[in-house]
C-alpha cells in the first residue's frame, strides 16, 4: 500500500482519439499532484504544476520533484513541448522558470494572475515586484485554444481557490487545479486573498457541466480518516453522484455555509508567504543582493 508521505506515480491511459495520456506524480510534503498530459499520436507533452521543493524550515530548495518528472518523461519518450501552472500556488514553488530554461519550451498560467500579483504588491508592500509578462510566455484568457501534438486543449477560467485559477480541459481530461479534492474529501479552500467560496461553486459547477466520463484530475491529497492511499482522479459522473461538499442535491447556499466554515478552522500553509513571492515571479527567487543571496519580505502580524 502507497502512503500519504511517500512519492507514487501512476498512469491514466488514453481512451481513444483526443484523449491524453495522463501521469499523476504525487509529491508527498505538500500533498500536491503534478502532470504530464501527452498526445499518444505525436509523444508531445505539457507538464503541469510542477513542483520546485522548498524546505519551510531552512528556506533550502532542491529539484527532486522536477527531476522525477523530467525522468518519467525521458522513461516515456515524451517531447515536453509546454510548461503549464493552473494558478500561483500558496503551498509549493512552481518549478515553472527552471524547466523553461532548462527544456527551452515556453511557459504560460492564466490572465488573470496580473489582478493576483496586484493584491500580493499590497500585502509585501513591494509596488514594483511581479511583471508577469516578462516571467510568462503565455498569459491565457478564458475560451483561449492551444495545442500538445494532436489535441487540443481549451483555457477555462475557474475562480475561487484564487481570483485567477484556469482549467485545462483535453479531451476527456480536465486539470481541475485546487476546486475539487477527491469525492471523499469534497473541495478546495478559497479563503486566501481573492478567493471566494461563491465564485469556487460557480467554477465547480462549470466543471461538473462537461461530459459525465471527463477525468478530472485535482491539485492536491491528503487522504482522509478512512483512505491512506493518495488519490487524484475521479470521473465528472462520481463527483456528482459522490463528492460531499457538491453531490447532485447540493444548494449553492449549503456549499458556501459549509467552505466558509471549514475555511474559518483553516491555518496557512507553511510555505504560502514565501511560495507567493516567488511564484508570482514564474518560480524565480527575487533578484540577488550584493551578496550574491535572494532575500524574501514576511509580512509581520498581517495574517
Amino acid at each position: 500500500m502507497t502512503k500519504l508521505n511517500e512519492p507514487v506515480v501512476r498512469k491514466s491511459p488514453s481512451t481513444g482519439a483526443q484523449s491524453p495520456d495522463v501521469w499523476g506524480i504525487y509529491e508527498p510534503d505538500t500533498g500536491s499532484v503534478q502532470y504530464i498530459c501527452a498526445c499518444p499520436e505525436t509523444r508531445e507533452a505539457a507538464l503541469i504544476d510542477v513542483v520546485w521543493n522548498f524546505d519551510p524550515k531552512s528556506f533550502a530548495t532542491d529539484t527532486r520533484s522536477m527531476d522525477q518528472v523530467l525522468a518519467l518523461a525521458e522513461e516515456n519518450a515524451l517531447k515536453v513541448t509546454r510548461i503549464l501552472d493552473t494558478h500561483p500556488h500558496a503551498d509549493h514553488l512552481m518549478a515553472s522558470t527552471h524547466l523553461r530554461k532548462m527544456l527551452g519550451v515556453e511557459n504560460g498560467i492564466g490572465e488573470k494572475v496580473t489582478e493576483i500579483a496586484g493584491l500580493w504588491r499590497d500585502i509585501y508592500n513591494t509596488p514594483d515586484a511581479f511583471d508577469a509578462a516578462r516571467d510568462f510566455d503565455h498569459l491565457f484568457a478564458d475560451g483561449d485554444v492551444f495545442r500538445i501534438g494532436n489535441m487540443d486543449v481549451k483555457v477555462m477560467l475557474s475562480p475561487g481557490h484564487t481570483l485567477g485559477s484556469v482549467t485545462y480541459h483535453c479531451g476527456d481530461a480536465a486539470f481541475v487545479h485546487d476546486t475539487l479534492m477527491m469525492p471523499d474529501a469534497g473541495s478546495s479552500r478559497a479563503d486566501f486573498p481573492g478567493g471566494s467560496a461563491e465564485d469556487l461553486w460557480q467554477s465547480i459547477q462549470a466543471i461538473l457541466s462537461l461530459p459525465r466520463d471527463t477525468r478530472l484530475f485535482i491539485g492536491h491529497d491528503y487522504g482522509t480518516d478512512e483512505r491512506k492511499e493518495p488519490a487524484w482522479e475521479a470521473t465528472v459522473a462520481q463527483h456528482k453522484a459522490e463528492n460531499k461538499h457538491v453531490r447532485d442535491g447540493t444548494s449553492k447556499a449549503d456549499f458556501i455555509r459549509t467552505r466558509e466554515d471549514r475555511d474559518a478552522t483553516l491555518s496557512l500553509p507553511d510555505r504560502m508567504l514565501a511560495a507567493l513571492q516567488i511564484n508570482l515571479r514564474a518560480g524565480q527567487l527575487p533578484e540577488a543582493e550584493n551578496d550574491g543571496r535572494s532575500y524574501l519580505k514576511m509580512p509581520v502580524n498581517r495574517f
